[in-house]
């Protein structure tokens, strides 16, 4: 099989991760500055999302419950 390359032949030829154009190198992974700004507009406005998992306290209580509550008792 015969990976597609750009013009140096360096590397294999690649294409913008928003429009699917072919990457220019000053904005790489990305075709434009537009389409590397619409990418950190998704990230920062919550459209891309890293799963986690929720973590327990030391004392193996969720995070979710405010100080007050576990004080009642």
């Amino acid at each position: 099989m015969t990976a597609m390359t750009d013009q140096t032949g360096s590397r294999p030829a690649a294409r913008c991760a928003i429009c699917g154009k072919p990457a220019a190198e000053p904005f790489r992974p990305f075709c434009s500055k537009r389409c590397r700004d619409v990418d950190l507009n998704r990230w920062l406005s919550g459209v891309y999302a890293v799963p986690g998992k929720e973590e327990e306290d030391e004392d193996g209580q969720r995070g979710d419950r405010a100080p007050e509550e576990d004080r009642r008792g």
